[in-house]
């Protein structure tokens, strides 16, 4: 099983992603440390020098490579549900889970690490905030495409392994 974790920066996915694989005994894999170690670069360096063109490009090409392994959960990164049909892909290869987080809360999430991520680099409180409001608005359509959307604030790993054996009706782990 591939169990994708989708949402916008900020909503656990790499936090609640190695919690959940260890718990399930899978491998964590984040999607953005692949890309910056197939390109030997930052995202930020990335898009700095490359373009968000060439992130989203590499992001799809990742995204393929876990056609062929098992027992992943693999933390994507926020746009990636969002171009090319990479959510369908994400559905096709396994369960994808949408943790979803109003802006406010993302807002106060992301504000201690802005210099670490591109897309938010030097945006006052405000900026910040509808820029949050803004691309969230826009991303949604894609994030609903998930085969699990759950609330992202107080969640914890036992509460997604209750979902996915709700929905999915894994093999306890517990």
């Amino acid at each position: 099983m591939r169990i994708f974790l989708i949402g916008f920066m900020g909503s656990g996915k790499t936090t609640l992603g190695k919690q959940l694989a260890k718990k399930l005994g899978y491998q964590f894999v984040d999607q953005d440390t692949l890309i910056e170690e197939r390109l030997k670069m930052s995202v930020g360096d990335i898009f700095a020098t490359y373009g968000e063109s060439c992130f989203r490009t590499e992001e799809r090409d990742v995204l393929l490579s876990f056609e062929t392994s098992i027992n992943l959960v693999i933390s994507t990164g926020g746009g990636t549900p969002c171009f090319f049909d990479n959510i369908g892909i994400m559905n096709n290869l396994g369960c994808s889970i949408y943790l979803k987080a109003d802006p406010k809360t993302l807002a106060n999430r992301l504000k201690n690490s802005q210099n670490t991520r591109p897309l938010i680099r030097g945006k006052s409180k405000q900026e910040l905030f509808e820029y949050i409001s803004e691309k969230l608005f826009e991303r949604e359509p894609f994030y609903n495409q998930a085969t699990i959307s759950i609330q992202a604030i107080n969640l914890t790993v036992a509460d997604i392994i209750l979902v996915l054996n709700e929905s999915l009706k894994l093999p306890s782990k517990t």
